[in-house]
Order: structure tokens, then sequence, then C-alpha cells
């Protein structure tokens, strides 16, 4: 396959690349083996041996009123139970979201499943054949309020977290490597719900087998008091001398954890899933973003798509620049109470710096890399970005329609677009950040494969 278009990509996260009037060439296997200027001498000889190119614009692609830990009791866990029970009601729900996600051009997630194992190979098998790569965790946890769902003994759920990860990875055995697009990832839900010896044991197990890990920490107020009450440390510290915070490890939320043990954890090479509009709902602390952009933590964007009202990676872009602009305007504002309370006597607060804060915030463009190029690196894989060797992940974006000189969807020109002009600038790319929508997606592409 052969594509002639302006290629949008981020190559790093301070970065956005515009690649006009390139030619990308991708291999039967789904990898890129060329991209170049499309009057290039090796493009022109791509084209006579293949044909034409398309011209194309491609850019890589209830109950929330609740505290956490009684929304999870009154909603997750019931809901959860209810798929292990009906495999064919996990099924017709797991094929929604697939789709879902293929409308939002998400071409690569990671997924909290159920407990129990078939659920989880269901949700494997169904993301397969979507075409979408999945790292599909089926949970761990030997805990829960829920007496009727939760695993057997902590020896139980290693065993089926064990089994889950073989099976899993037998679904995809017979095919080869590039089309392998399902992985296991070992799970356990947090710390309330893993006695330490299970951890332990997933952590055990996570580098026996080579696999990632995923879970949620430090998420909300409810949940760092109770671990603290229950076993008297941090869940930071729980997660460490389980050996669960490796390179292979993503982390979601991360909400109360200060910009000094970010730069602690980032040392380990762990990854955050960043999910701005959950934690609005269940952390009510915005997440350091701009600290952990600063101290090279590997960041990706996440929907937590139960824990908000969309799986629209595109609203978590907008949502993470609102959170950090507003963390910024909240710290300034403190900093100036603080300053003028001193200035008539009062003792200067604790937990406010004296020296006048930095605004750090972060730009849509920083977020575009985080649900690109970041996600990719968060996870492990080589896409994100346009370089040969890399797989072909993208999804294709129309913001001008020639035929009736209008712009698609809600994006509109006004005088902007002369004479049939087509250029795609940081402007145009802004827009389609600011307002686009699935009117705008016109194809996605996973390894190549056009879904």
């Amino acid at each position: 396959m052969s594509l002639a278009s302006t290629f949008v990509h981020c190559p790093s996260v301070r970065d956005v690349a515009f690649l006009e009037d390139h030619l990308l060439a991708v291999n039967q296997e789904g990898f890129i083996t060329h991209i170049g200027p499309f009057h290039s001498e090796e493009s022109a000889q791509i084209l006579r041996s293949k044909g034409d190119a398309e011209e194309l614009i491609i850019i890589p692609r209830t109950g929330l009123h609740l505290p956490l830990m009684q929304w999870l009791d009154e909603y997750a866990y019931k809901a959860e139970e209810k798929l292990d029970a009906d495999l064919g009601l996990a099924k017709e729900v797991y094929s929604k979201l697939a789709q879902r996600l293929i409308d939002c051009g998400t071409g690569a997630v990671l997924l909290f499943g159920t407990i129990k194992e078939e659920t989880n190979l269901v949700l494997a098998e169904v993301m397969q054949a979507a075409g979408i790569r999945a790292f599909v965790g089926k949970l761990s946890m030997d805990i829960s309020s829920r007496p009727t769902y939760r695993e057997a003994s902590t020896q139980s759920a290693l065993t089926s977290a064990r089994s889950f990860v073989h099976r899993c990875r037998s679904l995809t055995s017979h095919l080869p490597a590039y089309e392998q697009l399902v992985q296991p990832v070992v799970t356990p839900r947090f710390v309330p719900t893993c006695t330490n010896e299970l951890l332990a044991g997933l952590g055990q197990l996570a580098q026996e087998e080579n696999v990632m890990i995923q879970s949620h920490i430090a998420e909300a107020y409810d949940q760092v008091e109770w671990v603290k009450r229950e076993r008297g440390v941090e869940d930071t510290k729980i997660f460490a001398t389980s050996n669960l915070l490796t390179p292979r490890t993503v982390l979601a939320h991360c909400t109360f954890i200060g910009p000094l043990k970010l730069q602690l954890l980032a040392s380990t090479g762990m990854s955050v899933a960043h999910c701005p509009l959950s934690n609005a709902y269940f952390s009510e602390k915005p997440f350091e973003l701009a600290s952990a952009i600063m101290s090279h933590m590997k960041v990706g964007l996440g929907s937590d798509i139960a824990g908000g009202y969309t799986v629209d990676i595109m609203h978590a872009m907008r949502q993470a620049v609102v959170t950090s602009k507003m963390k910024a305007g909240f710290a300034k504002t403190r900093w100036i109470d603080a300053h003028e309370l001193a200035e008539r006597g009062t003792p200067w607060p604790d937990d406010v710096d004296k020296s006048e804060p930095t605004t750090r915030t972060v730009d849509w463009t920083q977020t575009l890399y985080l649900s690109t190029r970041g996600g990719a690196e968060a996870l492990g894989l080589q896409g994100g970005v346009f370089t040969v060797g890399a797989p072909f992940d993208a999804q294709q974006i129309k913001v001008f329609d020639p035929a009736n000189g209008y712009g698609v969807g809600a994006i509109d020109f006004f005088g902007e677009v002369e004479d049939g002009d087509k250029k795609i600038d940081l402007g145009v790319l802004e827009k389609w950040w600011c307002i686009g929508d699935t009117r705008n997606r016109t194809a996605v592409w996973v390894q190549g494969k056009q879904l």
C-alpha cells in the first residue's frame, strides 16, 4: 500500500511535525518501509512499481457523584459480575466497545477486564477479530466488599492469572508475530482488593512470564486513606516491595502523588495512564502532568471508559489541557492568598512554597503527543510515529471538502481556503484538535490493515 499525503505526527513531546507532500509505503506485514518526499527518486520508483497512490491527510492515532470506593461497591463490581455470569452478554458488550473504539480512532487500548478467565478471553477474541491492539488484563482480587465478587483464595487468584496469560497467548500463537494484536496483562485491581501475598505473587508472575502490569494507584482520597489505615504504608511502597514497579508497568491516575515522588517513580521506568475526566469525578485532585513530563515519565492518555462519559481520546486530550491550566491557576491563587496573609502577620502555610510558583501547564500539541507516540511508548510499542520500521497505525482525517468548498463537520473555514488550497498547517490541525469529531475521521489502520 502507498499513500501520498500530508503526514502529521509528534516525534517528541514538544514537537509537531508536518511531512508535506510525502509518500508512505507499507509492506504486507503492516510495517512502514518508506516515507519521503513525494517527488524524490525513491518515491518515484515506488510509484512506478506500485501504481498511483491515494492522497490523504493522516494522523497517528452512571453513579459518578459517589466517592470511588462507594462507586465500586454500588456500580462497578455489580456490572463486572453480570458480565462474568453471561458470556453472551459479554461478547455483545465488548463487540460494541470495539466498534466505538474504532469510530473514535483508537487502535490500541489497555483494558481492565473482570475476574473470570473466560470473560477476558472473550474480550481478547473480540479485540483480535476487530483488528485492535489490545492489552487485556484479567483482574486479580482476593479481597472485596462484595462477597460474591472475589477470587476464592490468594493461591487460586495466582493460578488463574497464570492460566489466563497462557490461554490468552495461545489465542494468537498460530499467527505471524505482526498479526498477534492481543497481549495478556497482569492486573492487580489495586491495593484495597489485593492482599500483600497476592501482590507479591503477581509481581513474581509478571517477571517470570515477561508480561506487562497494570493497576490503579493513589487515585482518590478515600482510597489513599484506606491503604494507609489498613496497611500502614502508602500504596506506592507496597507496589515497590512487591516488584510491581517496572518498565513494563502502567499505573492509572497517580493523582495523590507529588512532583518529587513522581521523579522517583519515573526512575523505575513505569508509565502513567492519565485519565483527566475520571480524575475530576473520583480524585478531586489533578494529576501532576506537567511535572511528570518534566521528569521524563512515560505518560499516555486514557478515558477510563467507565469513569466518565466517553471512550474518545480526543476528549481526554482537551480535558488534560483544561485540567493542567486550572491546576496552575489554583497554585498561583494559593500563593497570592498566602503572600497577602503573610504580609498581615499570618504564618505561611506549610504546604505552600514561599517562592513564587512557576506556571507549568501543557498545551494541545503535548496532549496530541501523549495520545499518539506517548501512549505507544507507555505500552512498549514502536508505533505512534511515521518512521521506517514502525507499524502503520494511523487514522485518516478530513478537514476540508473540495467538492463543496466547506470544512468537514464542525470545522469552518472563512476566507482561509482559496483556490482549492488544502494546505494542512498548525492552525488547521489545532482547529481539528479543538472541535473535530467522528465526522472528520474517514479511516483507521492498525498494522497496515484498514479497520
